[in-house]
């Protein structure tokens, strides 16, 4: 077995969610969050964690008290966690797989190995489908429905990774490679390179003339636990975090259409090939070709293949069979959003509420960042589970923001804000004169998820209908691979903020990204304008903000349509 990854940042988080999770079905109280925001802190931090805690510096992650200090540098020293053996070994079995279910918690999960044996996802798909499940107390069919529905979401996101775990893993595997003296290029591939919101396997395409040199390199990379496939072309390893990734070697002379074929999606490539064969030509991972002449038209750079059919250059983020074809061959493909495109965050937690830093802090690092502005819209005091904040406690926040903009002296500045929770009738939880006060109202549904799509949509539109309501947070719901998002309609949801002129948010957190794509562009139809917000409870996590604007492009936005790529005092005509 090849050398054990040492970066260990996301193994030890993943084991702490865990520790966590199983804390939570014993009925633990408080060690569940402790656990899950030193999680949290790890899955952010831009350094080594191996590297920290040989330094010593443990105490300077946030979240990170002795106890969990200790577990740290014993999962990193010995590549286990005796407490989580213990947990596992201490609940019944099967418990914890269930509770990965939407709709099963801890009770749920223990009465149904209890009460039926159930052990696995497949022995309860087969007891809810006998309607043996609506029986136990506590259940019915009504529940015995959600759980199949639950099941068939599970299966669905198996084996599929978050764009914002998995990219920073392919980005350093993508460096170790460029670094190879044999390497001449190297680029990621398929749909991580298109930014999709979640990704299954990881592609990685190189240019070389001693491919085997590469393959072997690749094939011993520190982390790699497993090979797959090996050959003088192509290579597939397992990670140590379970992840796939594929490599494909190929000649300098056909790197542009090896990039262009493996990029994707499969739906752009049909159609791609489509115009090939109305000119006679042929277009495959190799090359365009002419078939009548036996010449190559293109192929060693990947906007050459565009141009060769009079297209403009598309990027890999549109690449999905969408339109952009037409749009290329008219001239009409929107300039979109870059990546250092925003000039502030409108979405951001500190630790007066659930975050990790202080109001300064996370300044300090948006300002690092290039920013000139961030909004503070810390959790109302609905939502208990968060520390939600009471109006004399965001009236004490207020007078903080307001010294950390005396020290910034106007170069950076911090906006007060709120996210308010969105009651089942559409009324929010701060009132109206609180909200008038505040730079930034952010107004999200938290609870009450099961309400039909006409009770949510009047719902929703309800609270845009409060005139101090700037932005609507995530406005589905959905929580990726665990949740589908609510139900609602999104066009009756446009039209009144388009009206209003109240922003839909572009939630970048990895697990979120609300708005999806395909919701954005159809918004943008509306009329519809956006922020963009990183959700970010630490300040490692403003970077999310990279993934907000993968979604947006992905949705066909430009600059104009993003309140927060303007100005602060532009922005602050934009806002209501």
């Amino acid at each position: 077995m090849a050398e054990r990854l040492p970066v260990t940042n996301l193994e030890v988080a993943a084991a702490f969610y865990e520790v966590a999770d199983l804390l939570e079905i014993k009925g633990v109280p408080f060690k569940p969050q402790a656990y899950r925001r030193a999680a949290l802190a790890l899955e952010a931090l831009p350094e080594d964690l191996a590297d920290v805690v040989r330094e010593d510096r443990l105490d300077e992650i946030p979240g990170v008290g002795k106890g969990i200090a200790d577990r740290i540098r014993e999962f990193v020293g010995t590549g286990s966690l005796a407490l989580l053996a213990a947990l596992r070994e201490e609940l019944p079995e099967g418990v914890q797989h269930l509770t990965r279910l939407e709709g099963i918690g801890p009770k749920k999960a223990i009465a149904l190995s209890r009460d039926l044996g159930i052990r696995t996802v497949d022995d309860l798909e087969a007891a809810a489908k006998a309607g043996r499940v609506r029986d136990l107390p506590g259940f019915g069919e009504k529940t015995e429905q959600k759980i199949l529905e639950s099941i068939l979401l599970y299966r669905t996101a198996k084996g599929r990774h978050l764009l914002g775990r998995i990219l920073p893993v392919a980005r350093e595997i993508e460096a170790r490679l460029a670094s190879l003296p044999s390497v001449r290029q190297v680029s990621l591939a398929g749909s991580i390179r298109r930014r999709k919101e979640t990704i299954g396997d990881v592609d990685i395409l190189a240019a070389s003339s001693r491919p085997e040199e590469v393959m072997e390199a690749f094939a011993t990379l520190p982390g790699v636990e497993r090979v797959l496939v090996r050959g003088p072309t192509k290579t597939s390893v397992v990670l140590a975090t379970g992840i796939q990734v594929d490599l494909r070697v190929v000649e300098g002379g056909h790197f542009g259409a090896a990039l262009q074929y493996f990029t994707g999606s499969k739906e752009h490539n049909i159609a791609m090939r489509k115009l090939a064969i109305a000119r006679n030509w042929r277009l495959n991972e190799y090359g365009l070709v002419d078939l009548a002449t036996g010449e190559t038209v293109a192929g060693e750079d990947e906007a050459g293949i565009y141009r060769a059919f009079d297209l403009a250059w598309i990027e890999p983020e549109l690449r999905e069979d969408r339109g952009e074809l037409e749009a290329a061959r008219t001239g009409t493909l929107p300039d979109l959003v870059g990546y250092g495109a925003v000039r502030g965050d409108l979405h951001v937690h500190t630790r007066w509420s659930e975050g990790a830093h202080s109001v300064a802090e996370m300044a300090e690092a948006a300002r690092a960042l290039g920013y000139e502005y961030i909004a503070i819209c810390d959790h109302a005091e609905a939502l208990h589970i968060a520390r939600g904040l009471s109006p004399e406690r965001l009236a004490d926040q207020a007078r903080e923001i307001e010294r950390v903009n005396r020290e910034n002296g106007g170069e950076f500045t911090v906006l007060t804000g709120t996210e308010c929770n969105i009651d089942l009738d559409g009324n929010l939880d701060f009132p109206d004169s609180l909200l008038a006060d505040l730079d930034v109202v952010v107004a999200s549904v938290h609870s009450g998820f099961n309400q039909t799509e006409r009770e949510m949509t009047e719902r929703v539109v309800a609270a845009m209908g409060n005139e101090h309501v700037d932005i609507i947070g995530h406005p589905t719901g959905r929580i990726l691979l665990s949740r589908e998002p609510y139900r609602i309609d999104l066009s009756a949801v446009s039209e009144a903020a388009a009206t209003l002129g109240v922003l839909l948010e572009i939630n970048a957190y990895p697990g979120r990204l609300d708005l999806s794509d395909v919701n954005v562009r159809s918004a943008r139809g509306h009329g519809v304008s956006f922020s963009l917000g990183s959700d970010a409870h630490n300040k490692e996590s403003l970077r999310q903000m990279e993934f907000g604007v993968a979604v947006a492009r992905r949705g066909w936005l430009t600059p104009e349509a993003i309140a927060n790529t303007r100005p602060l005092q532009e922005l602050r005509g934009f806002l209501r």
